[in-house]
């Protein structure tokens, strides 16, 4: 059995080959930028669609002396909000003609932190994205060169910086939350929380301000990873104190682990214990009973953080932060307390 050949890119000079023109034909008929005879320029189409040729975009950009390549630095790709954001990024990137790259910072640590950065401006890069939803990512911000045009997306406030973000209210968001716990009649609402990830918790912040303007009691934070199983864990502790009612969770899967717990120990949701998440994944809807949560809208993020950067890119000076606050989604696990 003979081996087959490797897979080589068709290059102009096999259009050129195909089309029985020369190379700097088959260039003007694909620039467009001189007239060229309707015969040829069709059978140059012809030979580009049967050898599935396919322009160099990195090539036109220096040609044009415009790059069109955004660079994303993310600390982690797979997560529902980064996953979420991503997408909002590379679908804004696209209708604009614009291409994504992704590059993983995979810790704070300074040497992984500045290899990262230096593999992601290693190509023709017109601006970054720095996703800032934990350690990695703000670090990776302060490290950013000069002059390159930068763009932050995370949640909660900004702390430092003077680049513009797109940012997700989540101290409105949690306040919001508890308040709406607090107006059913739970006398205070505890608060699993999720890791700071070395920035401060908006949706901590928001959860202590609601319960300090009501004069309720605020209870000490309980603190969780971000998995369903550090939820779990919460809600066996949870489960057989007569002093919890109602609880809010830093995402969707302390939720859920929690509610999981709570109803494996026959603690029923939402009659003894009200439960609130926060992200509104897509399955959450379909829980029994189904969750109520804050609903982040991570791919407007991706495409505010977009827009922001074209911006930027195209010169402008006066580019100010964009803030939306997310919306309380009311569903079936949160009720006015029985006890």
């Amino acid at each position: 059995m003979t081996a087959s050949k490797p897979y080589r890119a068709p290059v102009l000079a096999d259009v050129a080959k195909a089309a029985k023109v020369s190379v700097p034909t088959v260039s003007r008929v694909l620039n467009g930028s001189k007239y060229v005879a309707p015969e040829l320029s069709q059978r140059v189409h012809e030979a580009v669609r049967a050898l599935g040729y396919r322009p160099n975009s990195a090539a036109r950009s220096l040609r044009s002396s415009r790059r069109t390549l955004v660079s994303v630095l993310a600390g982690a790709t797979a997560n529902y909000g980064y996953a979420r954001t991503l997408q909002g990024i590379e679908t804004a990137a696209r209708h604009a003609g614009m291409s994504v790259s992704i590059t993983v910072v995979e810790s704070a640590d300074d040497a992984q932190r500045q290899r990262a950065i230096d593999l992601a401006l290693s190509q023709p890069t017109a601006g970054a994205i720095v996703l800032e939803f934990d350690r990695a990512g703000i670090q990776a911000s302060r490290s950013l060169p000069e002059g390159l045009p930068f763009v932050a997306a995370g949640g909660g406030s900004r702390r430092g910086g003077s680049a513009p973000a797109a940012l997700i209210d989540e101290r409105a968001a949690g306040r919001q939350a508890t308040e709406y716990l607090l107006r059913l009649g739970h006398r205070t609402v505890h608060h699993i929380a999720g890791p700071t990830e070395g920035k401060h918790s908006g949706r901590t912040e928001g959860w202590r301000a609601a319960l300090q303007a009501a004069g309720a009691e605020v209870p000490q934070v309980m603190s969780a990873e971000w998995d369903a199983q550090s939820g779990y864990r919460w809600g066996e502790r949870i489960a057989g104190r007569d002093d919890v009612t109602a609880v809010f969770c830093g995402n969707d899967e302390i939720a859920l682990g929690a509610m999981r717990a709570l109803t494996d120990r026959g603690v029923a949701v939402p009659e003894d214990i009200s439960v609130v998440g926060f992200d509104d994944q897509p399955l959450v809807a379909l829980w029994r009973p189904s969750l109520t949560t804050v609903d982040q809208d991570f791919e407007d993020l991706g495409e505010r953080a977009f827009g922001l950067l074209s911006r930027l890119i195209d010169g402008e000076k006066d580019v100010r932060t964009s803030v939306a606050v997310p919306q309380l989604v009311v569903r079936e696990s949160t009720a006015p307390p029985r006890r």
